[in-house]
């Protein structure tokens, strides 16, 4: 697998021109630290690394869009849920659903995470395909890596996961394309986790995630499992608070689950609906300016979902999407 990456590199040392040019990441002393790593740790040459680095751009958007608003926004529930819980995601999610069922319910019976859920994934993270982005990953990487100190180390790993994956691949790196955060294709999984979770469901000899959905189908299902979704449970219910709960000292515990049904009732706080499950859940608060604050216990399931994207609103949206395409979802007429 190694040799069409490396004639890659050359083909793309050769286009780089005579030289590097002034200001390419190739001069760069990160960089330069960086290929040796690589040739230390994975055996790549050093010399073709350097060559791919000068071919990478710097690219101003991408550090507009990972930095910080300088004037944050107050956090809003309602607006956030808004954006995925529309009729045309619905829609478009259902026709997916129906488009894809037979793969959905492999994946399903085979790593126990409900079909509704991988949908809803696929629909807020990319409506269902078509919004995996354009952003170049070698040059996105790059840029992070080498000129967002805040998080260089994050994108210095991912950056040399995406050189090991093409590698395995047998693909030119420069082939691959996403999000400004350097996330690709259908589930936006990032190099690293392509690599650690990505599973070829198609059986095509070969992990796609630009083109085959039922890659993406079966690398969610898989990744969820391994990060520890349970068959059958629970992913959240609604709470309710007694008036002198402290909610704030629960949430302040972490996402993860660990009060137990007694803790959570002796703090004052309820399930809204009958619901006999004992196992340990996180109080979870959805807030929007202006109405009243939602309240949710959410289970193991609903920690899995927030290592896909460790946010309480985004596990809440993928789960409430879930809900309504299950909701209204019709199987196919055989």
């Amino acid at each position: 697998m190694k040799r069409p990456f490396s004639a890659a590199l050359l083909c793309l040392s050769l286009l780089a021109g005579p030289g590097l040019a002034n200001g390419s990441y190739a001069e760069r002393e990160e960089a330069i630290a960086f290929s040796r790593e690589m040739q230390e740790k994975h055996g790549f040459d050093s010399g073709e690394l350097l060559a791919a680095l000068a071919r990478a751009q710097h690219e101003p958007r991408v550090l507009e869009l990972i930095r910080p608003p300088s004037s944050p926004g107050t956090r809003s529930w309602q607006r956030y849920r808004a954006r995925f819980l529309e009729t045309r995601r619905i829609e478009s999610g259902l026709a997916f659903w129906q488009e894809h069922e037979a793969t959905l319910q492999t994946a399903s019976e085979r790593y126990g995470v409900p079909p509704e859920i991988i949908v809803a994934i696929i629909g807020v993270e990319t409506f269902y395909g078509r919004n995996t982005g354009n952003f170049e990953t070698v040059s996105a990487l790059a840029t992070l890596a080498f000129d967002y100190p805040p998080r260089a180390q994050l994108f210095l790993r991912e950056l040399e996961q995406l050189f090991l994956l093409a590698r395995e691949q047998g693909r030119d790196p420069f082939t691959y394309y996403g999000s400004y955060a350097g996330a690709i294709g259908y589930p936006q999984f990032l190099p690293s986790s392509i690599r650690n979770y990505a599973v070829d469901f198609d059986g095509s000899g070969r992990i796609d995630f630009d083109n085959e959905p039922a890659d993406a189908i079966g690398s969610i299902a898989h990744y969820l499992a391994q990060h520890g979704w349970a068959r059958g449970e629970p992913v959240a219910v609604p709470a309710l608070l007694a008036p002198e709960t402290n909610a704030q000292a629960l949430i302040d515990i972490g996402i993860e689950p660990a009060l137990t049904p007694e803790q959570l009732a002796n703090a004052g706080v309820t399930p809204a609906t009958a619901y006999p499950h004992t196992a340990p859940a996180t109080l979870v608060d959805l807030a929007s300016p202006g109405a009243e604050t939602e309240y949710w216990l959410g289970y193991r399931n609903f920690y899995a979902i927030t290592r896909y994207n460790k946010s309480s609103f985004y596990a809440m949206a993928v789960f409430e999407l879930a809900r309504a395409l299950l909701d209204q979802y019709t199987p196919p007429a055989r």
